[in-house]
């Protein structure tokens, strides 16, 4: 039987095999170049049509990746296998202490692997270090893996009027509340 890696997030042990995702050596960093905002475009593009159909919002993210999420504060993380990025996810904040969970992606031939758990842990992991107080995102009905990669992470379901969400696909909104920030000023 394969070793257990336990990777502590702060919010919930999350198990992860050390075989999930094969031999490959996973790495997941910061988007850092234009190879790195073209992957992540491609990425998204292809899951996004896949099940449904480009929105102008998807259009104005994926075609300006620094100004819809670097700009305003957030980041990109592109996981990469072998050198080549096999996946990635935005963060972004929104204000008021909560991050939007925003264009996760893994490539077709890892899903299943547990790729797709390691960039999310990474995600919360980044929003918790950035001083974020919850994360909240919007999906689809349509892709239940992905709802129940969120749910095992902790997001708990919402009304839908309590997140804005710009897509005609979502049908699913969810929040994960991870508590006050450590060592913040109250005001």
């Amino acid at each position: 039987m394969p070793p257990i890696l336990i990777d502590a997030n702060k919010i919930l042990d999350v198990l992860v095999s050390a075989v999930d995702t094969g031999t490959m050596d996973i790495t997941i960093a910061p988007m850092a170049s234009d190879d790195d905002a073209a992957a992540f475009r491609t990425l998204n593009e292809q899951w996004v049509r896949e099940y449904f159909t480009l929105e102008d919002e998807d259009r104005r993210q994926l075609g300006d990746p620094v100004g819809a999420y670097i700009e305003p504060g957030g980041e990109i993380l592109i996981a990469r296998a072998e050198g080549r990025a096999v996946g990635c996810v935005a963060i972004v904040p929104d204000g008021s202490g909560a991050w939007e969970l925003s264009k996760m992606a893994v490539s077709p031939e890892l899903r299943g692997q547990g790729l797709g758990r390691r960039i999310l842990a990474a995600a919360i992991a980044t929003a918790r270090e950035r001083g974020a107080t919850s994360m909240f995102l919007g999906s689809s009905k349509r892709l239940a893996n992905a709802v129940h990669l969120y749910e095992a992470l902790g997001f708990e379901h919402v009304p839908p009027e309590s997140i804005h969400m710009p897509y005609d696909r979502a049908d699913v909104f969810m929040r994960l509340e991870l508590g006050a920030r450590s060592g913040a000023a109250s005001g």
